[in-house]
């Protein structure tokens, strides 16, 4: 189902009160205060940047795509998306989205499911799992495995096939392609800015991301 709503955002990067370039393949967890707007830049296009978020005051309360899919009755995100938790809490609001169109269903890819799609010899590839593991693990043992799921995939095109198959294609997202989220409540932000070489959500050369926030 196709679900396109392209906004523009008033804010100006200069009044931003953080901002931090992501290279490719690297990570990144920040915390955002409620009224606070996280941007999310595709610098170079056709670049995937999979995230997750959490309930600050409740992190096993983590993103739900289920909820977030029966929430606004679309496999697919844009502006106006609320991200919903597994409690049905409303963790985030889309607010602006010049890319169009985001995946919530293609997942993470991981050194096993690297070697099932493409070959054995991709198990020592760098991926997203490892990657948001090593960034809940600065949390001590406030997180564990148990706390990934299945997670979105910003600016990645993933269509779903008639036979109800997904296939990842070319990305849709171009050089300068931002999405801008609102914090409804106290939530955490997990980046793996995805270093997958195997298939065409990164255009085979992933690239560096912006993260950008401002306090409304």
């Amino acid at each position: 189902m196709e679900n396109i709503k392209k906004v523009e955002s008033p804010r100006k990067e200069e009044n931003a009160i953080y901002n931090k370039i992501i290279p490719a393949g690297e990570g990144w967890m920040h915390e955002l205060k409620p009224g606070q707007v996280l941007r999310i830049v595709d610098l170079e296009g056709n670049q995937a940047v999979d995230t997750l978020f959490y309930d600050a005051d409740n992190p096993e309360d983590h993103y739900s795509v289920t909820a977030t899919i029966t929430g606004q009755k679309n496999i697919y995100l844009t502006t106006g998306s609320v991200l919903r938790s597994e409690s049905g809490n409303e963790l985030l609001k889309i607010v602006a989205d010049t890319c169009g169109r985001h995946d919530t269903l293609g997942g993470a890819c991981s050194a096993q499911s690297n070697t099932v799609r493409y070959a054995h010899d991709k198990l020592h590839m760098h991926n997203c799992r490892d990657t948001f593991m090593l960034q809940l693990s600065k949390y001590g043992e406030r997180f564990t495995k148990r706390d990934l799921a299945p997670n979105i995939n910003f600016f990645m095109n993933v269509p779903v096939t008639e036979d109800g198959h997904l296939e990842f294609a070319d990305g849709i997202s171009y050089a300068g392609s931002y999405v801008e989220l609102l914090s409804l409540r106290r939530t955490l932000v997990l980046i793996s800015n995805c270093p997958q070489l195997n298939n065409p959500c990164n255009a085979y050369n992933p690239t560096k991301i912006q993260v950008l926030i401002w306090d409304k």
